[in-house]
């Protein structure tokens, strides 16, 4: 009795620290992806090359995780996964490309409201691929989280018909998103996340450099500096951001997922009072109380609905 008694509390304590480092990686994840648009607006690479370039280079980088985890799943990883990866990278290509220039057409504060609408558009998504329902508190934590944003972003919120189509592309852009983390979800049962991403990243680099040649030449001299951006997108926000998300993806509840994803404005926020010495308004620490509230919410119902969280030791 003893015994076993010993192994249920050695059983919840690696459980809990499972879930402690799947929440640090998906924090992580959220922190690298908040970089993406600080880049996007500082690089005057047309859009659409800027999406193909960045997923090239998270393409490449991660190529020899990929040879490495095709050799230790050979008898496993099969054409019908390399199939399962397609759709999602024309997505991902679709999300990428649409999201820069919208996010150049509007206001950040524009952008950045409609970014976050993901969490009302994600329960759509996941009942449909992957039949996964929202129960009340994730309900309640959604209302919270989006109302943060709401008061966050309202006072600089520019309606006007000049931002109308960015507005709208922007808000093509979030679906699109919220379908593909949705496809991350259904696709969790990959024997590796990388055999998953990274033919996805190979997809959507190939979608986007089609759609980019038909305006400009990606072949012409790059500025140090361009240079130094697109590997910044390609490492911090894709590698890092992107993968860990879907990797999250794998572990938690998708809800919970793309309501902690909304933290991005924390962590944007921090790094313009840390980088730049803009002290964040009022408003800022109630939306991120709010936001912080949610997230523990929607956490609670994830473990509780999915009790054995595995360490995303593949990582």
């Amino acid at each position: 009795m003893e015994t076993n008694d010993r192994l249920q509390r050695l059983g919840a304590f690696v459980e809990g620290r499972s879930v402690l480092l799947n929440c640090l990686l998906l924090l992580l994840s959220v922190f690298a992806a908040s970089t993406a648009v600080i880049m996007i607006k500082a690089s005057t690479v047309h859009a659409v090359l800027l999406a193909s370039l960045r997923l090239s280079v998270a393409t490449i980088a991660l190529m020899p995780v990929f040879i490495r985890d095709l050799r230790r799943y050979r008898g496993v990883y099969s054409w019908g996964h390399l199939r399962a990866s397609l759709l999602p990278g024309v997505v991902l290509a679709v999300h990428l490309m649409s999201w820069i220039v919208g996010a150049r057409m509007t206001p950040t504060a524009n952008a950045s409201l409609i970014v976050n609408l993901v969490p009302l558009a994600m329960p759509f998504f996941l009942l449909w691929l992957a039949d996964e329902a929202l129960t009340r508190r994730e309900i309640a934590a959604t209302i919270m989280a989006l109302s943060g944003v709401v008061i966050l972003t309202s006072a600089d919120l520019k309606l006007s018909p000049t931002y109308f189509v960015g507005d709208l592309i922007c808000f093509g852009s979030m679906l699109f998103y919220a379908l593909y983390m949705s496809l991350g979800r259904r696709n969790r049962a990959f024997p590796s996340v990388w055999l998953y991403l990274v033919p996805l990243y190979g997809v959507a680099a190939l979608v986007s450099l089609g759609v980019a040649l038909l305006f400009v030449n990606p072949i012409q001299p790059y500025a140090p500096r361009e240079v130094a951006l697109i590997l910044g997108l390609g490492i911090v926000p894709t590698v890092v951001g992107h993968s860990l998300i879907n990797n999250a993806m794998k572990y938690f509840r998708g809800q919970l997922v793309s309501i902690i994803n909304m933290s991005q404005f924390v962590f944007a926020g921090t790094m313009a009072f840390l980088l730049f010495g803009e002290r964040p308004a009022p408003v800022f620490y109630l939306a991120a109380i709010l936001l912080v509230l949610a997230a523990g919410i929607a956490l609670n119902v994830s473990i509780k609905l999915a009790p054995s969280v595995e360490c995303a030791s593949e990582l």
